[in-house]
């Protein structure tokens, strides 16, 4: 990807994609770990980039720990970190034409709200990436307001599968060998097998009954 700043420095936006008040879209594209959200964000950033629109990547609580989007497959890219207190609308109006939301998840429902009214007021199309559920298989507070709100809602079709060899797609938390069923909502790990906080993906049978292998 040539470009990888944040904000990419492009052209006029091309008739009728965004930026003209009609036609803009709320898409949100959800999965558990591992089947290719943030690859496809980026992916998806590169391609409306060359067609000359004007785009931001954000992101919140990237497995980095810092503010970019990186992927399992070794992309990574610059990006706002999003924050409590960041609002969305006045980052965004009048000056791009497409949002890429990564871990949107973890944004605040106040944040979905925001990209709602970008869409419907301003003609910024907004692509939003993230789980569905967290590791008690319950939805995230803005993945639900996603649910409700966006004007089209994609499972990524990446298989990713349970140890069992069933289709996977509950994040379970693990810590010291044992799935957790209790604790903050958000708390950052990743898959690798020696971090002291990781999740790994599930079929529901076996992540209702807590079974590891």
């Amino acid at each position: 990807m040539k470009n990888d700043s944040a904000l990419a420095t492009t052209h006029s936006p091309l008739p009728g994609l965004g930026g003209n008040g009609h036609g803009a879209r709320l898409t949100f594209y959800w999965g558990p770990m591992d089947c290719g959200k943030s690859t496809l964000a980026l992916q998806m950033h590169h391609n409306h980039g060359r067609q000359g629109r004007r785009g931001l990547v954000l992101t919140r609580n990237d497995r980095s720990l810092g503010p970019k989007v990186t992927t399992r497959i070794g992309l990574a890219q610059d990006a706002i970190e999003v924050t409590d207190d960041l609002n969305l609308w006045d980052l965004a109006y009048g000056k791009v034409d497409y949002l890429i939301c990564d871990e949107a998840c973890f944004y605040t429902v106040d944040h979905i709200e925001q990209l709602a009214d970008l869409v419907d007021r301003a003609g910024v199309d907004v692509f939003a990436f993230g789980l569905a559920s967290d590791f008690r298989s319950r939805l995230f507070p803005a993945s639900q307001r996603l649910f409700e709100l966006a004007d089209e809602v994609h499972r990524l079709q990446v298989e990713v599968l349970c140890w069992c060899g069933r289709r996977g797609h509950l994040n379970a938390r693990i810590v010291d060998g044992e799935i957790v069923r209790a604790g903050e909502q958000v708390v950052i790990g990743d898959t690798a097998s020696h971090a002291e906080v990781r999740y790994q993906v599930l079929c529901r049978h076996h992540h209702r009954s807590g079974t590891l292998d």
